[in-house]
C-alpha cells in the first residue's frame, strides 16, 4: 500500500530564523557571505523538501546536529527536551501507565500530579510545540504562491513545493493540537503574522479548535490519498486520523459533542486500504516501517536520527542491566519506566496475582561443597571451565556432611569433580565409576544433557547423579493425579516453567514421571519439600508457575497468567508494588518496545534505534469508532463496532477465547482496553481525562497525587500551566485557571 521509504537524517539548512530577535531592520544582508539567510535557502528549489524533513525532524530530534551539541532550544538538557521524549512524559507519567525512577529536577513532579507553573519538564513540552509551530510558519510564508513566482520557480517542483506547504500546515495542525489537548488558552501566531519582534495575542481553546478543524478540512483534499507518499509524511489519512482524534474530544476542549463527525473520519480511513499487523508485537519493532497498520509515524534510524530522546529513550528507559540489554538490542539500558500495579490489573486479576504469587527465597548459607568442570562455561555457569571458585555449589541442609543440589550440564559426557572448597586442595573423583569417592579421582561424567540431582555422602565417599525432568502432577492440573503436565526448562535462566490451566484443587512438582522424586510446599512459604504438602489452588485460572532448583532451599512461583499477548512484562527480579518510585526493581518493567527486527536481527545501531514511534495506526481508529458509537454518534452502529473490537482482541489471543459479547461492549470495557492496546504510546493522559478519571478521586492509582495508595487531585490538572515566565514576558496572556 505505501512506498515504504523512511525519511531520516538531520537537515542542517533549516529554519534557524524562525524566531524573530528585537532586531528592527530585518532586510540587514549579512557581512558573512557563509551565513544562511531564508533568502540564499529558498532561492534553490532542491532546498525546500530538506527544509520539509526538518520540519518531520522537529517531533523526532532535538538539534542540528544529534544527539546533542546544537539544541533547538536552551534551557533542558537535550535528551530530555527532544519532542516526542517530552511528549510522552506528560502523556503518560502523569497517569497509571508509568513511574520513572529518575529524580531529575521537577520530573517527579508529573508522576505525582502536584506540578506547577514553574516546571521546566512542562515549559520544555510548552516551548517545543511553539518552536515547531515557528518553523512551520516560516515554511508556509516562504512557499506563498507569490514567493514562488518571486523565484521563478514553476512546473513540477512547484507542484512538489505546493504538497510541501499542505505538510507543513499539517504539521502545524498536529502541534497546535497539542496545545489545545495540554495548554488550552495559548498564544497564536501563523504566517500571517510580520516576522518581527511582538507579544502574541491568546487564543482560547474554542477559538483554536475551529482554527485547527478548519486548517484540516481545508488541507484535505490537497494532500496525496493514503499510501501515495512516502513513509512518514502526511497524507490525507493522517489528517483523517487527526479530525477524528479532535471530534473524538470535542466535548472536553469545546464542551460540545461531536462524535457523529468523528465517525465520519473513522470511516474514511478504514476505508482507506490499511489492516491490522498480525502480530501485536512486530509494531514496536525495529522493521516497523513495513506495517500496514501506521498511518502516521514519527521515524527513527539508528544511523541518521541520532537523540537521546524518541524511541531510543523509550526502550532504552525501560530497560536495566538484569534485564538482558541485548534481547532489546540496545547496549545497555537506563533503568528507568515501569507501569503501576493498577496498570497490570488492566491483564491481571490484582488481587488473584496477590495471593498466588510466592516471592522468591534467596538459598540460605548453608555448608557447600563445589562442582567445577569442563561444563561450566557452555552451561552458562561461567567464562571459564574447571573453576572452582565460579562453579556451582552443593549445600548440606543438616550441616551433616550430606550434600545436594542440581547442576545443568549443557552438553552430553560432560566431566567434573567435587571440591571441599573454592579451589583445587581437596578434591574428589571416582576412579572406577561405581559411585564411591576417592581423593583426586577420575572426573565424573554426566552423560546426557540435562539437569542433574547430585547427592554427595562425605560420611561414607559415595555419590549419586540422577537426570530430571520436572512436571506438575495433581487434581488442579489438567492430567489430575494420573498424568505429569510437563514443564519446559529455560537453560539460560536455569528455571523449569509451563503455563498452565489449573481447576480448584492442588498440585506438586515431580520429576521423571514418578513419584521419586517429588516437591510439595509445607508451611505454603515458597520453599519446597521433598514429599511435602501438595500446593492449594484456590482460585482456577491460567498460571505461570516456575520452578527454582539449584542450591537448597528449592522454591517456586505461581503467578496468574493472562493469554493476551500485549501485556509484556518482565517480572523476574520485579515486585508488583511500587513502594519506592526510585527504586527500578519496584514496579513490573515493560518489554513492548525493541530494536530488534521481526525476524531477530538487531537494528542498525545499539545505541540509537530504528523503532519508529507509530503516533497514528489502525487499532486506534477501531477503538475511536467502537467509543464514538457508545456515545451517541451516528454513521456507525454497535454490531460493527463489537467486530473491531473482536478483531484487536483475536489478534492479542491468538485466537477467539478473548472475544466479547455485545453486552460487554461499555465505555468502562473501552478505556480499559484502550490501556491494553495503547499503553505507552502517548495517550493514556488524555484518554483518562475523556473518560472524567484524570483529576477527582473516582480512579485512583499508585503515587496519584504523591500517595502511594493514590488520592483525589483537583481538576485543574486536567491542563497544563503556561509557563510563569511566559506569562511574565507576554502581558497578553493570562494563565490557566488555579496556577
Amino acid at each position: 500500500m505505501k512506498n515504504k521509504i523512511k525519511i531520516t537524517g538531520i537537515f542542517v539548512i533549516a529554519v534557524l530564523f524562525a524566531f524573530t530577535s528585537c532586531i528592527n531592520d530585518l532586510d540587514t544582508v549579512p557581512l558573512d557571505k557563509d551565513v544562511v539567510t531564508s533568502e540564499n535557502v529558498y532561492a534553490n528549489p532542491d532546498n525546500y523538501k530538506n527544509v520539509l524533513a526538518k520540519l518531520y525532524a522537529g517531533l523526532a530530534l532535538s538539534g542540528q546536529e544529534g544527539p546533542a551539541g546544537a539544541n533547538d532550544l536552551s534551557g533542558l538538557d537535550e535528551g530530555f527536551g527532544q519532542y516526542l521524549r517530552a511528549y510522552w512524559y506528560a502523556q503518560e507519567l502523569t497517569t497509571d501507565e508509568a513511574v520513572v525512577a529518575w529524580n531529575d529536577g521537577n520530573l517527579r513532579d508529573y508522576q505525582e500530579m502536584d506540578w506547577g507553573s514553574n516546571n521546566e519538564f512542562i515549559a520544555n513540552m510548552y516551548y517545543r510545540v511553539f518552536y515547531q509551530i515557528s518553523l512551520t510558519n516560516e515554511f508556509i510564508r516562504e512557499t506563498t504562491p507569490a514567493k514562488l513566482d518571486e523565484r521563478g520557480i514553476d512546473g513540477t517542483i512547484r507542484s512538489e513545493i505546493e504538497l510541501y506547504r499542505y505538510e507543513a500546515r499539517f504539521l502545524r495542525a498536529l502541534s497546535y493540537w497539542h496545545a489545545i489537548d495540554m495548554f488550552a488558552n495559548v498564544p497564536f501566531v501563523t504566517e500571517a503574522d510580520i516576522v518581527g519582534s511582538f507579544f502574541p495575542e491568546q487564543t482560547n481553546r474554542n477559538d483554536l479548535f475551529a482554527y485547527v478543524e478548519q486548517e484540516l478540512l481545508d488541507i484535505e483534499p490537497n494532500l496525496t490519498a493514503p499510501g501515495e507518499v512516502e513513509y512518514g509524511r502526511a497524507d490525507q489519512a493522517a489528517v483523517w486520523t487527526l479530525l477524528a482524534k479532535l471530534y473524538l474530544n470535542a466535548e472536553v476542549y469545546i464542551s460540545q459533542p461531536k462524535y457523529t463527525e468523528c465517525l465520519t473520519y473513522c470511516n474514511k480511513i478504514l476505508n482507506a486500504g490499511y489492516s491490522l499487523e498480525p502480530e501485536y508485537q512486530h509494531l514496536f519493532m525495529a522493521d516497523n516501517h513495513r506495517s500496514n497498520e501506521i498511518i502516521f509515524p514519527i521515524t527513527q534510524d539508528g544511523n541518521n536520527t541520532k537523540t537521546y530522546g524518541g524511541v531510543t529513550f523509550i526502550i532504552r528507559a525501560a530497560v536495566s542491566d538484569h534485564m538482558d540489554p541485548d534481547k532489546f538490542g540496545i547496549d545497555g539500558g537506563w533503568a528507568g519506566t515501569r507501569v503501576t500495579k493498577e496498570f497490570v490489573g488492566k491483564f491481571l486479576d490484582l488481587e488473584t496475582l496477590k495471593n498466588a504469587r510466592i516471592p522468591y527465597k534467596s538459598a540460605v548459607e548453608y555448608p557447600v561443597i563445589y562442582v567445577p568442570g569442563g561444563y561450566q562455561a557452555a552451561s552458562g555457569y561461567s567464562e571459564g571451565d574447571w573453576a572452582p571458585d565460579a562453579a556451582p555449589n552443593l549445600a548440606s541442609v543438616n550441616s551433616d556432611n550430606n550434600y545436594e543440589g542440581y547442576i545443568w550440564f549443557a552438553d552430553a559426557n560432560s566431566e567434573y569433580k567435587f571440591t571441599e572448597g573454592p579451589n583445587w586442595d581437596v578434591n574428589w573423583g571416582d576412579d572406577n565409576a561405581d559411585g564411591t569417592l576417592e581423593a583426586n579421582g577420575a572426573n565424573l561424567v554426566a552423560p546426557e544433557t540435562g539437569m542433574y540431582k547430585i547427592n554427595v555422602n562425605l560420611n561414607d565417599m559415595l555419590y549419586t547423579s540422577v537426570k530430571t525432568d520436572w512436571g506438575l502432577i495433581g487434581d488442579a492440573t489438567a492430567g489430575g493425579w494420573d498424568n505429569s503436565t510437563p514443564m519446559e526448562f529455560d537453560a539460560e535462566r536455569k528455571v523449569w516453567t509451563v503455563v498452565a490451566e489449573l481447576g480448584s484443587g492442588a498440585f506438586k512438582f515431580r520429576a521423571n514421571d514418578g513419584w521419586d522424586i517429588n516437591l510439595g510446599d509445607n508451611d505454603t512459604d515458597g520453599i519446597l519439600d521433598y514429599g511435602g504438602a501438595d500446593i492449594p489452588v484456590d482460585e482456577p485460572g491460567k498460571y505461570k508457575i516456575e520452578l527454582y532448583l539449584g542450591t537448597p532451599d528449592y522454591t517456586y512461583t505461581m503467578e496468574q497468567f493472562s493469554s493476551d499477548s500485549r501485556g509484556m512484562f518482565h517480572t523476574d527480579g520485579q515486585t508488583l508494588e511500587i513502594e519506592d518510585m526510585f527504586e527500578f526493581t519496584n514496579g513490573y518493567a515493560v518489554t513492548k518496545w525493541k530494536n530488534i527486527t521481526s525476524d531477530g536481527n538487531i537494528g542498525s545501531d545499539i545505541e540509537y534505534v530504528d523503532t519508529d514511534f507509530p503516533l497514528f495506526r489502525l487499532a486506534d481508529v477501531y477503538l475511536m469508532y467502537a467509543e464514538a458509537v457508545l456515545r451517541g454518534g451516528t454513521g456507525g452502529d454497535e454490531a460493527t463496532a463489537l467486530g473491531y473490537i473482536n478483531m484487536l482482541r483475536e489478534r492479542a489471543y491468538g485466537d477467539e477465547n478473548g472475544n466479547i459479547a455485545s453486552g460487554d461492549l461499555t465505555l468502562d470495557f473501552i478505556i480499559d482496553e484502550r490501556a491494553r492496546e495503547l499503553y505507552w504510546e502517548g495517550q493514556r493522559r488524555t484518554d483518562l481525562i475523556r473518560f472524567g478519571l484524570f483529576s477527582g478521586g473516582d480512579y485512583l492509582w499508585s503515587w496519584k497525587g504523591a500517595v502511594k495508595e493514590g488520592r483525589s487531585i483537583d481538576a485543574k490538572f486536567d491542563i497544563f500551566p503556561i509557563p510563569a515566565a511566559d506569562v511574565i514576558a507576554n502581558t497578553n496572556l493570562t494563565q490557566n485557571p488555579g496556577y
